[in-house]
């Protein structure tokens, strides 16, 4: 990404907005008012502060050019957040330096933002983006639900990282949880996109996770595919991925699942398939005091991405980041950094917010499903979540009209041994994608 390309001159841009730092937020799935509507500028001085990275750069692969960077979606959340640069409380230790492009550090509970450095400048997400996926599909699926392995379930980049699952095999939809969330497995991710896109398969579960950004209010967040594979017009941001990781923590079944460092895959008759246990590959999780889980990614576009949410002192953070190298840090290591830095700062400091499901632009339901489909359960189970069922694309963010991207075809690839494959996420390099 070439990162001068999204510069804005926001400094003395009016830009309105809903007002998170003068007036109380509306109630979760809410619309925001004309009234409440208020102009907001950015802040002097937030946009020149250069972010805080290792030097030399690292040389990174060229990325395509992202949409441009619309001033109104750069400054959600607050004005001092439409910057470049970094942006954190006045009077305040500076954060860590870190090989991230970007990343943002928010209160989980509250919302606050309490730095970040371009949480609004376009990255690609790699597999933080399965947190998509959860947050679009998870309400959707009943975890005692039994399903079979297709062909087409299989088909994804070689060498991606995998849990294992076999074709005809019968798995619980919470083992393709815990296989998606603990082995990053991109066939667990192309199975739970099939049901949770019911008729549409796995091409109408990229557009509800499509559907699910924009009610979040996650407007720089195009999917094209449900792994997180690098996929055409695919991009995310540090505050986007931040308000997908939140309302995933919402959900008491996506923090158990993602606290889990152990797991076992079942045994299948399918090609006589023995079964194994899979571990966490969250580093946070195993070597991080009160870490409640996350997510790792990696691709070679990407590079490393990371997620991870952790308690102290009953205090719950948050840390986002893009774009990072394994050198000098590794990603989990720039996170629980930053990690660090956010507990040392004052109880109510704070650049910004993370905006409500549903404050910006709520849509119609989406009628529930029939039930009866092996694994799918209507969307009448919302109590962990707030907002209601699942939304409607919006038909005025122009990003939307990107959701017609179809999800590109990749390279076949049988995961037929039973195994998880080698990939970047279970190891500590991330050397591979997924």
């Amino acid at each position: 990404m070439t990162r001068g390309l999204l510069v804005l001159g926001v400094a003395s841009a009016v830009l309105v907005l809903p007002s998170v730092a003068t007036a109380a937020a509306p109630a979760a799935g809410q619309p925001v008012a004309a009234a409440q509507r208020t102009p907001i500028t950015a802040a002097a001085g937030t946009a020149n502060r250069p972010c805080p990275a290792p030097t030399p750069p690292v040389a990174r692969p060229t990325r395509p050019a992202p949409p441009p960077l619309d001033p109104v979606h750069a400054a959600i959340g607050g004005a001092d957040l439409a910057t470049a640069g970094l942006v954190t409380p006045p009077d305040t230790a500076a954060p860590p330096r870190v090989s991230a492009t970007s990343w943002l550090v928010a209160d989980l509970d509250s919302g606050a933002v309490l730095g970040g450095c371009g949480p609004h400048e376009y990255g690609v997400p790699a597999s933080v983006q399965k947190l998509l996926l959860a947050a679009a599909v998870m309400p959707r699926l009943d975890p005692a639900g039994v399903i079979e392995v297709t062909e087409s379930d299989l088909d994804f980049e070689p060498g991606s990282s995998a849990v294992g699952l076999v074709e005809g095999g019968r798995y619980s939809v919470e083992t393709l949880w815990l296989g998606l969330l603990l082995n990053s497995g991109n066939d667990a991710a192309n199975v739970l996109a099939r049901l949770g896109g019911g008729p549409d398969g796995l091409t109408g579960g990229v557009a509800t996770m499509n559907s699910e950004a924009r009610q979040l209010g996650a407007y720089q967040t195009h999917a094209a595919t449900p792994s997180g594979l690098d996929g055409p017009g695919q991009y995310t941001s540090a505050y986007d991925v931040a308000l997908i990781a939140r309302a995933c923590f919402a959900r008491d079944d996506f923090r158990r699942y993602a606290a889990t460092k152990i797991a076992q895959v079942p045994a299948q008759a399918a090609n006589n398939t023995k079964g194994y246990p899979i571990w966490n590959d969250n580093q946070l999780l195993h070597r991080y005091p009160g870490a409640l889980g996350g997510k790792t990614g990696y691709t070679d576009l990407a590079r490393h991405s990371f997620v991870g949410a952790a308690q102290r002192n009953g205090r719950t953070l948050l840390v986002t980041l893009l774009g990072a190298e394994a050198s000098p840090l590794a990603g989990w290591q720039q996170g629980a950094a930053l990690l660090d830095w956010g507990f040392g700062l004052p109880s109510g400091a704070s650049v910004g917010q993370l905006v409500a499901r549903g404050q910006l632009n709520p849509q119609p339901p989406v009628p529930a499903r029939a039930a009866g489909t092996a694994g799918v359960r209507p969307d009448d189970d919302q109590r962990s979540r707030p907002g209601g069922l699942l939304m409607a694309g919006s038909p005025v963010v122009v990003l939307g009209a990107l959701a017609l991207v179809l999800v590109r075809r990749v390279r076949r690839r049988r995961a037929g041994t039973g195994q998880p494959a080698t990939g970047g996420d279970p190891h500590p390099d991330g050397s591979a994608p997924g």
